[in-house]
């Protein structure tokens, strides 16, 4: 039986798509509909946030600033926000489904949380809306957590930790120092640290390397090495407890948090331990 009574999985990245593509296709696409060319590296910039403050982080910038300057002959407002939401909640719920896959791992990795009785929750950037299609898909490959909060649904997204005890709320899930959040964004690790609870930062699969699967596969075991260390950095930075590859990997890592409780540790109090 675990000492760790539940999971807490982001979405993009961490369980489905890997390299976290869907939301940098649609808010691409959306972005230059606008007559605003952006690069993946200033979307990729932001990611984990919760999608308005994502397109705001964008606008504020000052590649943003000048670029919608350019094409509008004047500074953004809240109303442009609203129209580039409007546009991008459709393109985003089908970026969405165009990525739906699960990782490779997912699935043996969640039946063995099922079979351990550890409860599976989940926190996302992507809103309800955005979220209505993938939530099927992701259910005919074995996915189905017990319980789903959407950005928009606090009060504050990340990387505040209401979203993290919203769902332990809902699951009654206590103490903090028994649960564990997974997500391949610093910013949605930093919410885990405020949150109180173990933190781990997926880096293969996310935001961070930004590959695909078959792209991130044909890679040696150095060249992905490289490519994960500056994520792997950027969890460390963030507080994470341990970074590790992807999903496949969580199965170890609870392992090893189980015997870190029975030693009295607690999360947050030991340098990360990466094992990318």
């Amino acid at each position: 039986m675990s000492v760790i009574s539940t999971v807490i999985f982001d979405w993009a990245g961490t369980i489905v798509d890997f390299g976290s593509r869907a939301p940098v296709a649609a808010m691409k696409r959306v972005f230059e509909d606008a007559g605003m060319r952006v690069s993946e590296a200033q979307i990729r910039k932001y990611m984990g946030l919760a999608k308005r403050d994502h397109v705001i982080a964008m606008l504020s910038a000052p590649e943003g600033q000048s670029a919608w300057h350019s094409a509008n002959q004047r500074d953004w407002n809240e109303s442009d926000v609203d129209h580039l939401l409007t546009h991008l909640t459709p393109a985003m719920a089908m970026s969405a489904v165009e990525c739906s896959e699960l990782i490779s791992g997912a699935r043996e990795m969640i039946d063995w949380l099922v079979v351990r009785g550890i409860r599976i929750g989940s926190t996302t950037g992507y809103n309800r809306a955005m979220m209505t299609d993938i939530l099927p898909l992701a259910a005919k490959q074995g996915y189905t957590p017990e319980v789903i909060i959407c950005a928009g649904e606090t009060s504050l997204g990340r990387p505040a930790p209401l979203m993290i005890w919203k769902v332990l709320e809902t699951l009654e899930s206590w103490p903090v120092h028994s649960c564990l959040k997974v997500d391949d964004a610093p910013v949605g690790i930093e919410a885990g640290v405020n949150a109180g609870v173990w933190t781990v930062g997926v880096a293969g699969s996310g935001n961070g390397v930004g590959m695909s699967q078959d792209e991130f596969s044909r890679l040696t075991p150095q060249e992905k090495a490289a490519a994960m260390a500056p994520a792997a950095k950027e969890f460390e930075r963030a507080g994470a407890d341990f970074v590790v590859e992807s999903v496949a990997d969580i199965s170890g890592t609870i392992e090893r948090i189980d015997r870190l409780l029975l030693e009295g540790e607690r999360p947050g109090r030991r340098p990360c331990e990466s094992f990318v």
